[in-house]
């Protein structure tokens, strides 16, 4: 660790949560340095006592926990939350427990979405896999009820003003050789804001029916990985997800150079 680095990226890192939840955790008074509330943004140094939510932080002289990625093929049914208040159950509930830091779900898939969900250990990676800049692609199987004509796959991949601005897919590849209702199609997008992929189909007339996650940058869904469960990426894996965000994956942690 350098001598001073912002406190997010010091909580982020060490597997609190992502760098985004970790500056809401200071805004909202939830941690404490040396005894004082702490300010968004301000640096740390390693000797520093951090605490958070009222427990002391052990960083355990420098020693990082383990960084780990897990792919959970998430059923339609669960929220990705730690806990509901209507008593669905949560991705969470499945994970494997670990002695240091937390899972961090890399983005949210919706109760009626199934498919491929990440989570890591490390902070840091999950801020950069769900930052808009960079730009991952995302990857669908969706089925359609309605009639899909080439103008509207044509208007889809040109883009499409939505509620909050402007939406497009990247590709849009027919599944199934019938266009009558509840055909298939796989969809390609390059960020992921809320429902995007259904709120892009229901501006066109449409419903989506059924939507299946494959794919999150370099990661895919298994084929053989069931709903339900969860296969955790070897050191080859986890490489290839943090070089796609522009992160060396040996420690101390540097920016990879491009060029």
């Amino acid at each position: 660790m350098s001598e001073t680095e912002k406190l997010q990226k010091v909580l982020a890192r060490l597997g609190m949560g992502s760098r985004r939840q970790m500056e809401d955790w200071i805004q909202d008074g939830r941690v404490r340095v040396d005894g004082r509330v702490a300010r968004l943004g301000e640096r740390v140094a390693w000797r520093m006592r951090i605490m958070v939510d009222g427990r002391p932080l052990r960083r355990r002289g420098g020693v990082r926990s383990p960084r780990r990625i897990l792919l959970y093929h998430k059923p339609v049914g669960e929220v990705t939350t730690r806990s509901d208040p209507a008593g669905r159950p949560t991705v969470f509930e499945h994970l494997p427990r670990i002695k240091n830091g937390r899972w961090i779900a890399v983005g949210r898939l919706d109760v009626n979405t199934c498919g491929l969900l990440l989570f890591t250990t490390d902070g840091e990676l999950a801020n950069r896999l769900m930052h808009p800049s960079s730009r991952l692609a995302r990857e669908y199987a969706v089925r359609i009820y309605g009639e899909v004509t080439p103008s509207m796959i044509a208007r889809l991949e040109q883009g499409v003003v939505l509620e909050d601005g402007r939406a497009a897919f990247d590709r849009i590849e027919g599944l199934s050789e019938s266009r009558a209702a509840n055909g298939w199609y796989r969809v390609r997008l390059s960020e992921g804001r809320r429902r995007e992929v259904r709120r892009l189909w229901e501006s066109q007339g449409v419903r989506v029916s059924r939507l299946i996650r494959l794919r999150f940058g370099p990661a895919r869904l298994p084929p053989g990985l069931r709903q339900g469960q969860i296969r955790e990426l070897d050191g080859a894996e986890m490489a290839r997800l943090y070089r796609a965000v522009n992160l060396d994956p040996a420690w101390p942690r540097r920016r990879v150079a491009h060029g």
